[in-house]
């Protein structure tokens, strides 16, 4: 049987478990330069963003991020026109990876930013020595786009469109 996994949004109670997932040597790896002041942002609920926790029967297990680059406030994209969305995720707890919550919970998150017609692309930028999520994206359905320095950290811009996700889900 397969275990009940949830999507709920993060809440200031989560404010220890995602310090201890930051402190993690993969979340290190894959995030090294970001602060994610989740004291601040743990309170803030702006329209245009979802922060949002895996749940694994009630096991938090991971984090996922969901924008709307075009109105987010700090243009971390740049002037991006809309019809976007763009996603951070992963796997907090480290004998949890490579089991297949990631691709579960980025299913889930896909299946979300669709939902909203107007979302034609979505972008994640793992860092460039990051080959594990480069796989990981790539066997999503995202396809490489560019790479790309947002402030100290060099990336592989990766994004999914609507058509290709429409594509492979009609043949899953």
């Amino acid at each position: 049987m397969e275990n009940s996994l949830i999507l709920r949004p993060a809440k200031p109670s989560d404010l220890a478990t995602l310090r201890r997932w930051d402190e993690q040597p993969h979340i290190v790896a894959s995030d090294p330069n970001d602060d994610w002041q989740w004291e601040t942002e743990l309170l803030r609920s702006p329209d245009w963003r979802e922060q949002l926790i895996a749940e694994l029967d009630g096991r938090p297990i991971g984090f996922l991020e969901i924008i709307d680059p075009a109105r987010e406030d700090e243009h971390y994209w740049g002037d991006i026109e809309a019809g976007y969305r763009a996603i951070d995720i992963w796997i907090g707890e480290a004998d949890l990876l490579g089991r297949g919550y990631g691709t579960r919970m980025m299913a889930m998150a896909l299946e979300r930013c669709f939902a909203s017609p107007e979302v034609q692309k979505i972008l994640v930028d793992p860092i460039s020595s990051n080959h594990r999520a480069h796989r990981f994206y790539e066997r999503c359905g995202f396809r490489f786009l560019e790479r790309r320095q947002f402030g100290l950290d060099d990336c592989h811009v990766y994004q999914l469109e609507r058509a290709s996700w429409q594509a492979s889900a009609k043949t899953s």
